[in-house]
């Protein structure tokens, strides 16, 4: 009775010994190397309204460009996949969890030969390997930090995912307009070749007048199937984003009736790295990193463990039960390297070496974060000049093109002044479309730069 005592009272210690060891380095948040503000950010930076209370739905006035992004939010592959990952290390997480407890078996023999070497018997086994460094707890907390990185890690895709959503949308209703300008360029220059035909066959102008009308009415039909291609290739590009078979996408507002909000709000550098989900998920993976090199230390160390069973055996099945064969037994082993070449040492220093390359990922991750949000603002500003400069451009040259025909038709210029101003308000047409694509672009790269809206 005496020496049972005392084995419990040895297991009970060994049990409670462990709450106190945990080698390994502890968890040091690196530096981030942050401006104070923003170069091209507003003087006074809003440190109090975040971005993350900012919701994407908010941003955008076309139902039909938010319909086109809750269909991606559902059926997105990306984002599946992204879910299917989180719910695979969750089941690491518990796999892992379990290592900290005992693990209770039973087994089983019977054998009809009494003179077997291996009686019959039956009886249920305990074996716990004590986590006495903490090699058991540091990769649980690595999976633990792994768990919160992937889901961080769902975070930039949804993120990613809506604003490639609005971008190529934008993108499409950009070559919707460019299609209408081409059409109407082209209807307009056919209507001029029938003008400058009738007065080529009266006599009244030269065969080069005509030729010229010819070639630019050509190339405005050239236009055309170029921009068909970019619509197809667009509407591909949503449906793979939105999850169904490529087909036509429905259409709501034009890029000119569409609006982005405009007042959001950007805080300093350092508000910004706590709402990047990207920076986020490399300090988690940073410190997972940091964690497994517990787990390499640990390993250098003896292992201990301790084991019980209880149960009959008998070499006889039918007197398998009785009171004589009742047997149980508890011990305590411990097991650990010697000389082992410095394997484990190597262990170690892969495991630092692991880790130095998480943080300075993470250090990367932070400069490119500010770095995203410098270009951002300054895209939203040049845009918003250069569109106010294009607008009057292609005003300008609407009245030009008005005048020019007059004094073509009443003789007081050639075809080629004409021509000339004609080339001159097609392409700022086209420009002046594109950069509305790229306004509204623009605003939406700098509120993902500035991690809202994945919440």
């Amino acid at each position: 009775m005496r020496n049972k005592f005392k084995i419990v009272v040895v297991i009970l210690v060994l049990a409670l010994l462990p709450v106190g060891c945990l080698v390994g380095p502890k968890y040091k948040k690196p530096e981030e190397q942050n401006a104070a503000t923003f170069q091209n950010g507003p003087a006074n930076a809003d440190t109090l309204a975040s971005v993350v209370n900012v919701k994407w739905f908010d941003l955008f006035n076309d139902e039909v460009l938010k319909g086109l992004i809750n269909k991606g939010l559902s059926n997105n592959y990306d984002m599946k996949i992204a879910m299917a990952r989180i719910e695979r290390t969750r089941a690491e997480l518990g796999y892992t969890k379990a290592d900290l407890l005992p693990a209770i078996g039973y087994g089983a023999t019977v054998n009809s030969n009494e003179k077997s070497f291996m009686p019959s018997n039956a009886s249920a086994s305990l074996s716990w390997e004590l986590d006495f460094w903490g090699k058991i707890r540091h990769e649980n907390r690595a999976v633990q930090n792994e768990l919160l990185a992937s889901e961080e890690g769902r975070k930039v895709i949804l993120s990613n995912l809506v604003s490639d959503i609005a971008v190529a949308y934008f993108q499409l209703r950009d070559y919707d307009n460019r299609l209408i300008i081409s059409q109407n360029t082209l209807e307009t220059r056919k209507k001029s070749f029938e003008i400058i035909n009738q007065r080529f066959s009266a006599g009244y102008v030269s065969e080069v007048d005509k030729v010229q009308i010819e070639q630019q009415v050509a190339i405005a039909e050239a236009t055309i199937p170029g921009i068909k291609r970019q619509i197809t290739d667009l509407e591909n590009t949503i449906s793979i984003l939105i999850g169904q078979s490529p087909g036509p996408i429905e259409r709501g507002k034009t890029n000119m009736e569409l609006q982005v909000a405009n007042n959001i709000p950007v805080s300093i550098p350092s508000v910004l790295l706590r709402n990047r989900p990207d920076v986020n998920q490399a300090e988690k993976y940073y410190m997972a990193s940091n964690e497994r090199i517990g787990v390499a230390q640990a390993m250098r160390f003896p292992s201990f463990n301790i084991a019980a069973i209880a149960g009959f055996a008998n070499s006889s099945v039918s007197s398998l039960f009785d009171g004589s064969s009742y047997l149980q037994n508890a011990s305590a082993s411990v097991a650990g390297p010697i000389f082992n070449f410095g394997k484990n040492r190597r262990r170690v220093e892969i495991y630092r070496q692991i880790a130095e390359e998480s943080r300075l990922s993470y250090q990367k991750t932070c400069i490119v974060a500010v770095a995203e949000v410098e270009q951002s603002l300054q895209n939203v500003r040049t845009y918003k000049d250069e569109w106010s400069a294009r607008n009057k451009q292609v005003i300008a040259a609407k009245k030009n093109l008005e005048l020019s025909e007059a004094r073509y038709y009443n003789g007081y210029v050639s075809y080629l002044e004409v021509l000339e101003v004609q080339r001159s308000l097609f392409d700022a047409e086209l420009s002046l479309s594109e950069l509305t694509q790229n306004q509204l672009s623009s605003m939406i790269q700098l509120y993902r730069a500035l991690g809202g809206g994945w919440n």
